[in-house]
């Protein structure tokens, strides 16, 4: 896959940089940490992502508005159908991830720089110890405590440290048996 080195002139630090998901998003925007979350980190996503969040229906029960504003916060990376074969090539299990967690994970593979994963999805998570990314992985809960969020609500259990470390701790299990 290339590489991926800078984002179309996004200037890219060592530091504080981090990957979303529309899931992460949400729920960052529905606990009221996503203003602390794009005010101090370097959020970037992929198109796909970009899309699901404009697609929402407002008429589903618990629908988190998600405006232009919220994702204009975001650096929004365009993959090419090239970029998503080679991912899918590299990564077999890809077909099990959602578009916008594909593109994300795709991303990932290539990018150079330092970086955090933010994603809540199990698939995700294995699809990221499986191409040597767990290390990078953080639930948004301690994303959210790095840059002194504070949800106006618990986050869901997906979304917190504890259901991560649970899936990080037998993945790594699994791998060393």
């Amino acid at each position: 896959m290339r590489r991926i080195s800078t984002l179309e002139g996004f200037l890219v630090a060592a530091a504080g940089i981090v990957l979303v998901d529309t899931m992460i998003v949400i729920e960052a925007v529905d606990t009221g940490c996503w203003n602390a979350i794009a005010g101090q980190k370097r959020v970037v996503t992929v198109r796909e992502c970009e899309d699901e969040l404009r697609r929402g229906d407002m008429g589903t029960p618990g629908y988190v508005t998600v405006t232009d504003e919220n994702i204009a916060r975001c650096r929004v990376v365009a993959l090419s159908d090239a970029d998503r074969a080679e991912f899918q090539l590299s990564y077999p299990g890809a077909h099990r991830l959602d578009p916008g967690e594909r593109d994300l994970l795709a991303l990932a593979s290539s990018f150079q720089h330092n970086f955090e994963l933010c994603c809540c999805d199990k698939a995700a998570v294995v699809a990221a110890h499986a191409l040597g990314l767990l290390g990078r992985v953080v639930s948004l809960e301690s994303l959210a405590e790095s840059v002194g969020g504070r949800p106006r609500r618990a986050f869901k259990r997906q979304y917190t440290e504890r259901t991560l470390a649970t899936w990080r701790t037998a993945l790594l299990l699994e791998s060393s048996l």
